[in-house]
């Protein structure tokens, strides 16, 4: 059977079109508002023993809007056992255009355990880029280091 030089070009068409849209860039998330969950460790275990390896943790919200400001709501920080061991942020504080706030938890506080969480709320008057939040956790000690990184997800918009 002979296939038809329309029916090949419109293969093709759709080929190319497949094609151009698979390879741009994927639109941003646009909200006016979430609480997003945080994980982060106070501290990891290790060795034979399950020893536990202190954790500098350091939140960061990041506007990631270039034209509109947020308020950052709140921004409470929880214990493996689910308890609010402290509130970082008491009223809605406005974060301009790419800004970022920073909220840490020292390494010789070791309360919020290897299940430690934040939970950030904020909103928007219109809907913009969705923040980025992030968990940056380090340690040292003696001669080793460790760090690593964990994203906030949506739990609520």
């Amino acid at each position: 059977m002979k296939k038809s030089p329309i029916r090949m070009s419109l293969v093709a068409l759709a080929a190319s079109a497949l094609l151009v849209c698979s390879s741009l860039p994927a639109l941003a998330d646009m909200s006016k508002g979430q609480t997003l969950y945080v994980p982060c460790y106070s501290h990891i275990y290790h060795g034979v023993k399950t020893r536990p390896f202190d954790l500098t943790i350091t939140l960061t919200v990041r506007n990631a809007d270039a034209r509109r400001s947020m308020r950052l709501s709140s921004v409470d920080y929880y214990g493996s056992d689910g308890k609010l061991l402290k509130r970082f942020v008491a009223g809605e504080q406005l974060m301009p255009p790419m800004s970022t706030r920073e909220f840490v938890v020292d390494q010789t506080d070791s309360s919020g355990g290897a299940g430690a969480s934040f939970l950030v709320r904020w909103r928007a008057d219109a809907a913009m880029n969705e923040p980025v939040v992030e968990s940056v956790m380090i340690g040292t000690a003696n001669s080793q280091g460790i760090s690593f990184s964990s994203r906030g997800v949506q739990v609520q918009e």
